[in-house]
């Protein structure tokens, strides 16, 4: 189903609903929407960290412990 379909759809049903249930409907589309906006800024944090030289410095740090320091193996 097209999202032109499913919007005139959704309308539709929403214009028989009582004034209680719209605004129902109208939290719970503010709350979808609110969700979406969260996703993208946390996807948006990740790709802004992952492609981040900040922390290149560490890759070129020499090990300062090996298996061999260990004590006990779990």
């Amino acid at each position: 189903m097209s999202r032109e379909t499913l919007i005139k759809r959704t309308y539709n049903t929403i214009t028989k609903l009582p004034d209680d249930k719209v605004k129902e409907v109208s939290d719970f589309a503010d709350f979808i929407m609110k969700r979406h906006e969260e996703e993208l800024l946390n996807q948006g944090i990740e790709n802004l960290a992952a492609n981040s030289k900040s922390f290149y410095f560490l890759s070129e740090e020499e090990d300062l412990y090996t298996v061999q320091d260990l004590k006990q193996k779990y």
